[in-house]
């Protein structure tokens, strides 16, 4: 694997990511800025994280949420 000094998700996991959102956020706030159903209908993390792992542009838009957040 190379090194990517440069990307600040470099070492994070997907769960790390949502867990802390959903941690600093909370769930109404993350489906607000991010109106997906899995944020806004019963969510949870597991259910999240099959959807973004299956949804390019959902995942991108909690990746740049997570980076806006830092």
């Amino acid at each position: 694997m190379q090194e990517q000094p440069a990307n600040p998700l470099h070492g994070l996991t997907l769960e790390a990511i949502l867990t802390d959102l959903v941690t600093h956020f909370g769930w109404e706030e993350l489906g607000r800025r991010i109106p997906v159903r899995c944020f806004l209908s019963d969510p949870s993390i597991k259910s999240s994280l099959k959807f973004l792992r299956r949804t390019p542009w959902a995942r991108a838009k909690v990746e740049a949420l997570y980076l806006d957040a830092l």
